[in-house]
């Protein structure tokens, strides 16, 4: 009897290494062999990630998925450093520092353009009336975010000296506190979060829609390991074409969009829904074109989004040197957008 419970024994371990062997699997592209899990980054309740997770289309990849959640780009930029991950969505603005600051990413796809999703919120009681109304004031933002990158914009367009303004660093969560206790005036800040200081006697003296208008542009965008994606293009393709889906759930099923949002972050599908309506995510044709990431081979404009995005934080003191148009180009490809499109 012990003879055959430990033959069992062999064969059940036979077939669990075997198993091991199977789900891991080699790129057919390359030949490489997959690790054993492909580990992404993403912000706490973001919408443009809930979609694909809550669809099950990360479930779908090659590899077995594991999703880490931040609080904001820094920190996933850290990740990044620390090879924590090998893919991520976050902000243009983060996005600009981390290929400023060489960390070997690429832009693949744009989720999409942020609008009044992400508010500079002020106490109605606070009197302040006009961006000018902020000096003396304390205001808070998730530092290095396209929230911060924002809020310095707004700044220099009305050319008030950032000095003159009490900017504090804090994560969204914290914002919130900060709020609830009285100790800031207002916060430039996203949605969920945003919702509840507007709840909370707030109101919007101005929104990334507004500045973009102006020409300060921000976005959320998906970034992968340009080393980690030329071993794995097959991954790196089925993992792009989630967001080339989900997109295309939240413009034409929005009902559905809605609900899995909802779903992903505990809130009343009406409020959802309004959370989606303050982005416009970006359709996988409109992708490609010259204006956003370009077809295979020839960035688009966005890599002159990143560079113009950088070299403002030069001028803000948060990067000591932006790098050429060559750099930003070669970090934006539309190339596995257009795979996506060949399946």
């Amino acid at each position: 009897m012990r003879d055959i419970f430990q033959t069992l024994i062999v064969i059940l371990a036979a077939l669990a290494l075997a198993g091991t062997a199977m789900a891991q699997g080699k790129d057919p592209v390359t030949g490489e062999t997959y690790p054993a899990e492909f580990v992404v980054a993403t912000f706490n309740n973001a919408p443009q990630t809930a979609i694909p997770i809550e669809e099950g289309f990360l479930d779908g990849l090659p590899v077995k998925t594991k999703v880490l959640f931040f609080d904001s780009g820094r920190d996933i930029n850290t990740a990044f450093a620390s090879k924590s991950v090998q893919a991520a969505t976050l902000g243009s603005s983060p996005a600009s520092l981390g290929v400023s600051n060489d960390l070997g990413y690429e832009v693949v796809f744009i989720n999409n353009i942020i609008g009044p999703a992400e508010s500079l919120a002020v106490r109605k009681s606070s009197g302040i009336k006009t961006l000018a109304d902020l000096k003396g004031k304390k205001i808070a933002t998730p530092f290095a975010s396209t929230a911060h990158y924002s809020l310095l914009a707004a700044l220099a367009l009305e050319r008030i000296d950032p000095a003159e303004v009490t900017i504090l660093d804090l994560q969204t969560q914290d914002i919130l506190a900060a709020w609830v206790r009285g100790d800031i005036d207002g916060a430039y800040v996203w949605t969920p979060v945003l919702d509840e200081l507007l709840k909370n006697d707030g109101e919007a003296l101005t929104d990334s829609l507004k500045l973009a208008d102006k020409g300060a542009v921000t976005a959320d965008v998906t970034v992968v390991d340009k080393a980690f994606a030329a071993k794995y293009p097959t991954l790196i393709t089925a993992y792009v074409d989630a967001f080339v889906r989900a997109n295309l759930i939240i413009n034409e099923e929005p009902d559905r969009a809605a609900a899995d949002l909802a779903k992903h972050i505990g809130i009343g599908e009406a409020e959802a829904k309004r959370q989606l309506t303050g982005h416009k995510f970006v359709l996988a044709p409109e992708q490609v074109q010259d204006a956003r990431l370009g077809p295979a081979g020839k960035p688009g404009d966005f890599a002159r989004t990143l560079k113009e995005t950088a070299d403002f934080h030069v001028t803000m003191g948060n990067l000591d040197k932006a790098g050429d148009i060559g750099a930003y180009r070669s970090a934006v490809n539309g190339a596995w957008v257009g795979e996506t499109r060949k399946k």
